[in-house]
């Protein structure tokens, strides 16, 4: 069978069984339908049956009655099984990628879900029996408290439509091996992967009703946020949906994490290794994840010594990337996720181009020809940005890349933190003491150094202002889904 007809299969199968919950399927939803467009043809893929309040609340009681059980598992099968999950992860590496491609449009060449997803499950599997309490005299008296971590219960998990599979590792693998059970909400424009995540799950021998999947809309969404048995929540999105998350969570006081927004900036300083930070400036900030990716570095500072080779390098890397079928092992680009996407990216450029924001360097249409019916924008960049514009300013979640130029270290510092976002940052220079001194003073959850981004699971990730709080990775992403327990011993 060929890669796109085993992809549409593979698409087909979890659109017909429908939502994960307990230890059953619903493949009817009261939300409706929604139908899934494959991102790179335009086509119709199939119809996507959405959770309504009614599916919702299904999952969450099923979360709540597996609950006590998980819970209750001995540690050492609560390893075993997650160690399980990630075998089979990798084992199903090659379908997972081609989920990912029908699911957004990610070429299978740029990102492998289900082996960063397994690396993410065995890290937190040897988290399982390591959340250790403490003992600590009673302040005054004779007595001992001991304070021990316990999970929350039922944690609901928004994920992402760029990265369904990556966000159940990222978000439910934590959450259950903290000893919580978790109903996920995957996006309506890509549910599949979190699908076959939770089918896995139940495959590797985790009990029913521990992860349940119910994609949905903006419907199902509120009905997580605000129903009284979910205990936590931890949504990735928009800061302006996010606003929307807290005022619902507020009825009920349901404690969050955020994972939000970002306007990355990069910043590339005249003794710089110019291969690499042109590549990283290229790649990330214009090509991967076609720009859809909320800690990419779509700001480039270059200072004025080396800005014109840096651009010059930046849109030869930049013409030379190959655009297409993201099933294609030799494409590096797909396309945006909806023509809606396609359409308000390409109305940022013309209005950017209109206002003389800056000079169109290269790209700024949709591509025609063989790829006219998907939804492909070609990798732009725009020179000499004016800082003070939307292009600078504003998170396009496109693949648009703004060069600005500096000649000061304080200078452009200060640009940079003028934001409202704050998630991620990159610096690039050959100076270690400036280089140390420039991360401490930028205002990002993450900065990376003259590197790309790892994203490694032993490493907290998360933003500051409006790009959230909360962290994923490391021992602070399954502390968000612990809380503390005093018992006073007299």
């Amino acid at each position: 069978m060929s890669a796109p007809a085993e992809a549409d299969r593979l698409i087909a199968g979890l659109a017909a069984r429908g939502m994960v919950v307990g230890d059953g399927r619903i493949t009817t939803g009261s939300g409706g339908t929604y139908a899934h467009h494959d991102p790179a043809t335009g086509a119709v893929q199939a119809d996507v049956q959405l959770a309504g309040a009614a599916e919702v609340d299904a999952a969450v009681r099923a979360a709540q009655a597996a609950f006590p059980v998980w819970r209750a598992m001995p540690l050492e099968q609560r390893v075993a099984a997650l160690h399980r999950l990630a075998d089979l992860l990798v084992e199903h590496a090659d379908e997972a990628a081609a989920i990912n491609a029908r699911d957004n449009g990610t070429p299978i060449a740029a990102m492998s879900s289900g082996r960063y997803t397994a690396l993410w499950t065995r890290y937190y599997a040897g988290w399982v029996d390591k959340l250790d309490g403490s003992v600590v005299p009673s302040y005054g008296g004779g007595g001992l408290d001991v304070v021990v971590p316990e999970p929350y219960g039922v944690v609901g998990a928004i994920v992402p439509w760029n990265g369904p599979m990556m966000g159940m590792g990222q978000k439910a693998v934590p959450a259950i091996a903290a000893g919580n059970t978790v109903v996920a909400k995957p996006p309506e424009l890509a549910p599949f992967g979190a699908l076959r995540f939770a089918e896995l799950a139940l495959e590797a021998g985790i009990p029913p009703g521990v992860v349940n999947v119910v994609p949905g809309d903006a419907i199902a969404g509120d009905a997580l946020v605000r129903h009284p048995g979910v205990a936590k929540l931890s949504f990735t999105g928009s800061p302006a949906v996010a606003r929307q998350v807290m005022t619902a969570a507020a009825e009920t006081l349901t404690p969050l994490t955020f994972e939000l927004g970002g306007k990355s900036a990069n910043i590339v300083f005249p003794d710089a290794d110019l291969d690499l930070a042109s590549s990283v400036a290229a790649m990330l900030g214009a090509v991967i994840l076609s720009g859809q990716g909320c800690a990419l570095p779509t700001r480039c500072y270059v200072h004025a010594d080396v800005y014109d080779e840096m651009a010059r390098r930046i849109v030869e890397q930049v013409d030379a990337v190959t655009v297409g079928d993201p099933l294609d092992p030799t494409v590096v680009m797909g396309p945006v996720i909806t023509e809606r996407a396609c359409e308000r990216i390409l109305g940022v450029i013309d209005g950017a181009l209109a206002d003389g924001a800056g000079q169109l360097l290269t790209g700024g249409e949709r591509l025609g020809g063989a790829l006219a019916g998907g939804y492909f924008v070609a990798p732009t960049v725009f020179g000499d940005v004016d800082p003070a514009s939307a292009l600078a300013r504003d998170e396009i979640f496109g693949p648009v890349l703004s060069l600005l130029r500096f000649t000061d270290e304080d200078e452009v510092v200060a640009a940079a933190n003028d934001s409202p976002y704050g998630l991620a940052a990159y610096v690039h220079t050959r100076d270690s003491a400036r280089a140390m001194r420039v991360a401490r003073a930028l205002e990002a959850g993450t900065v990376t150094v003259n590197a790309f981004p790892a994203m490694s699971p032993s490493a907290p990730f998360g933003g500051t202002k409006q790009s959230g709080f909360g962290r994923e990775g490391g021992r602070a992403g399954i502390d968000e889904f612990v809380r503390p327990k005093t018992i006073t011993l007299g």
